[in-house]
């Protein structure tokens, strides 16, 4: 049981890690296409404001919420398998 709980403590820490470089990773493609949209023309007003309304609405989109799932997933995957197993 002991082994069970490092590995779910141990496997969080990594995902978190590898969550929050797709988070940043995430981000910065969004910012560089709102960047190109507004570069390609055709967009009144200042450049940063209109960066900064894209990214507030992708901070609160579907794409951005569904990256905590890189998390939870595999987490509950393993331990329900671990119960399963020495369960049955």
């Amino acid at each position: 049981m002991i082994g069970l709980i490092k590995l779910i403590v141990f496997g969080f820490l990594g995902l978190s890690v590898i969550y929050l470089t797709m988070r940043i990773y995430a981000a910065s493609t969004e910012r560089e296409r709102l960047e190109r949209i507004f570069d390609a023309g055709g967009i009144e007003g200042d450049r940063d404001s209109f960066v900064r309304a894209g990214m507030k609405d992708y901070h609160s989109s579907l794409r951005h919420k569904l990256l905590i799932l890189i998390c939870i997933i595999p987490t509950i995957a393993i331990f329900l398998t671990a119960y399963l197993v020495n369960h049955q």
